[in-house]
């Protein structure tokens, strides 16, 4: 398979590649500048130069005495830089100075008879034991500069944060490099299915020349076509709406010169229920198309909630007082709003009537409105609540769409139309709320909606 140029396939392989290589050219400098083990003729070397520096100051301890061996010992360390000590078959300072450094080499040769060395930071301690001419023991003990410094556990935990640090920081350039642009398009996915029709990924990911760019160009292209398929649904339930008024209309004159020439009959008082279902169903779905589809901003005032919700709940009343039935009212606060009074008397009458028409017989419909201060700002918290069966909790997310009837109701004649709730939420979301229904205990369902407050 023939890859682009630009192909994130390369990319992925190369960063990796090239991560691959650099921690291993870090790791071979890391252990080139760390010696190995002390080779054994270097080993060798140390403790003959050692031996032979320990029988010279023996022989000038007791030939011309300890200061002419102190002599010696200091011009060695003047021309070799060796700091060396001279003690007794006992363990005690015979010639030298800070002699206490080699405490643990004395220690060891002590107790194993046997010579000791020791390479540290670039030096050698070595300590052993020497036999005068007269056959006297002596325990002889050295630093020796190698020239070949080792690497501290210091230098060497350094090194390994220096690899570490390495590999991190191409790994994660690299991560950041692929995962930020997929998490900018499922943020635009997300508000694509929120239902921001109009959201496209930022125009800089669209020239991309990888499989990304590739990808978020074709979301673009769906998205376009998405917007444009929806657009043209909605304007088409809107303009099918509009044109079945004028057919309604001779419908009901013809309906008028029915009776005028065949007189009253129980057929034409069927037809016109029908005819008026009809037209109030026509309204509706006018209502929802110009909601769904109109760019136009709604006439918004100062509205008292308070008072629109009371003219509502006692039309309601007076609808029920055959039922026995009634809504009960309970207001707290003043509750303004910034909206349109037609259209949210609408959307709450539309929840309202929804909620009378399905609580049982002789049971109440609660309606609570109340005004909420939050971390947020101020709302308008505003709940219907029914005692009816409630609805299937799987079929909740669906009760607002046009049309949606919960299965038990869609044979039974009180079930509507199911366009009321689908106002209900089209009207909340112009005016910047939200709405949400649930199922209450023990019975019944509850619809909340949330308004921001004036």
């Amino acid at each position: 398979m023939k890859l682009p140029r630009h192909s994130l396939f390369l990319k992925i392989f190369l960063s990796f590649w090239t991560t691959v290589i650099v921690t291993g050219i870090a790791l071979v400098v890391t252990f080139l500048l760390q010696p190995g083990r002390m080779s054994s003729r270097w080993h060798d070397g140390l403790t003959n130069a050692a031996r032979y520096s320990g029988a010279v100051a023996v022989e000038e301890a007791e030939l011309h005495g300890l200061p002419a061996a102190s002599l010696y010992m200091q011009q060695m360390g003047t021309n070799t830089h060796t700091h060396a000590c001279l003690f007794d078959e006992a363990g005690n300072t015979v010639v030298g100075d800070d002699c206490e450094l080699f405490a643990s080499n004395i220690s060891r040769v002590l107790s194993t008879k046997n010579g000791s060395i020791f390479v540290r930071d670039g030096i050698a301690r070595v300590a052993m034991l020497v036999k005068s001419s007269g056959g006297k023991q002596y325990i002889y003990a050295a630093e020796i500069p190698t020239g070949t410094p080792t690497i501290s556990r210091t230098a060497i935990a350094l090194r390994i944060c220096v690899v570490l640090l390495v590999s991190f920081g191409i790994c994660y350039l690299l991560a950041r490099h692929l995962t930020i642009p997929i998490l900018r398009l499922r943020e635009a996915s997300q508000l694509l299915a929120a239902g921001d029709l109009g959201m496209r990924a930022s125009a800089d990911m669209e020239r991309r020349k990888d499989e990304l760019g590739f990808l978020v160009r074709d979301f673009n292209a769906m998205a376009s076509r998405i917007e444009e398929l929806i657009s043209r649904q909605k304007q088409l339930i809107y303009d099918i709406s509009h044109e079945l008024r004028s057919p309604l209309a001779r419908l009901t004159v013809a309906l008028d010169l029915g009776r005028e020439r065949k007189g009253n009959d129980s057929a034409f008082d069927h037809m016109e229920q029908d005819i008026e279902c009809m037209g109030e169903m026509i309204g509706r779905m006018l209502t929802v198309a110009k909601l769904d589809t109109s760019s136009t901003p709604v006439d918004m005032t100062r509205i008292d909630l308070g008072e629109l919700l009371s003219k509502i709940v006692r039309s309601a009343e007076f609808e029920l007082r055959e039922r026995e039935n009634a809504v009960q009212l309970t207001m707290r606060g003043q509750c303004f709003v910034h909206g349109n009074a037609e259209l949210l008397q609408s959307a709450i009458e539309n929840v309202i009537r929804n909620a009378v028409r399905y609580t049982t017989p002789n049971a109440s419909v609660d309606v609570h409105l109340e005004h909420l201060e939050k971390a947020e700002g101020s709302f308008i918290f505003l709940s219907v609540r029914d005692y009816g069966m409630g609805v299937p909790e799987s079929e909740l997310p669906n009760i607002f769409r046009p049309f949606y009837r919960v299965a038990s109701d869609r044979d039974r004649q009180s079930g509507g139309t199911g366009l009321g709730l689908a106002i209900a939420e089209r009207v909340v979301r112009v005016h910047g709320g939200t709405i949400r229904a649930q199922n209450a205990a023990p019975q019944g369902l509850r619809v909340d909606i949330v308004l921001p407050a004036e």
